[in-house]
């Protein structure tokens, strides 16, 4: 059973709709909507924003789903000059950049009496979908890099430079830390799969508007081919 996770109703609805659902269950103030995607057993599930939701719902798929691994689908702010609006990035490892126990003797962003300071997205389905861009959106750049996550919408340059600084981010948004550190937990396999709407910056709140719709058409295009090939 493949585990999807999308935060916001407009990142899974077209998934959805490519779905044969024959079941659906509500828990936590989630519906969980199981069945057949490209012809794999898959459920999925809008999360809703931020890390606490986000890892109540890869819990509740491990718990009552037992899926076999976890794909986060959903778009996010670039961090790297050559990371443009409407690529993707595929995870290489997560971590929360919000978090901050340096007072205690941790590198900033490590959770305390964790064994690792990120949560490395599992090889095969980091390659699985890297093939699975060549094959359906050719024409985006595709990046394997580190994802950063934190509870806040960056949209400050300032910011953006020191998140930059402090983890050599490829982007970041506000759920996949908390995937990936529930999945790690578990021992299910992970990787948080996002399309770019903005750069993370001043012009943010302008971008993604504008670049949300083409972005999840993007991750959508990336979902159903990755979930044919699991």
């Amino acid at each position: 059973m493949i585990g999807i996770i999308g935060a916001m109703e407009e990142e899974v609805e077209q998934i959805v709709a490519a779905m044969e659902v024959t079941r659906e269950e509500t828990k936590a103030s989630m519906t969980f909507k199981a069945g057949k995607l490209s012809g794999k057993d898959a459920v999925i599930v809008v999360s809703g924003i931020g890390k606490v939701n986000a890892g109540i719902c890869t819990q509740i798929l491990v718990d009552d789903f037992n899926v076999d691994c976890v794909i986060n689908t959903g778009i996010a702010g670039s961090l790297n000059t050559a990371i443009d609006i409407g690529d993707i990035v595929i995870s290489s490892d997560v971590l929360h950049h919000d978090m901050d126990a340096t007072s205690f003797g941790y590198p900033v962003g490590q959770v305390p009496r964790m064994d690792t300071l990120a949560f490395p997205a599992d090889e095969r389905l980091i390659q699985l979908a890297q093939e699975a861009c060549k094959r359906v959106i050719p024409e985006v750049g595709t990046h394997v890099g580190r994802v950063v996550s934190g509870d806040q919408f960056i949209s400050d340059k300032g910011v953006k430079e020191r998140i930059i600084a402090n983890f050599q981010g490829f982007c970041t948004e506000m759920e996949g830390a908390a995937i990936a550190q529930t999945a790690y937990l578990n021992k299910v396999p992970f990787v948080i799969l996002r399309a770019i709407s903005d750069k993370a910056d001043d012009s943010a709140s302008v971008d993604y508007p504008t670049f949300e719709k083409q972005a999840i058409e993007n991750g959508v295009k990336l979902i159903k081919e990755l979930a044919a090939n699991i």
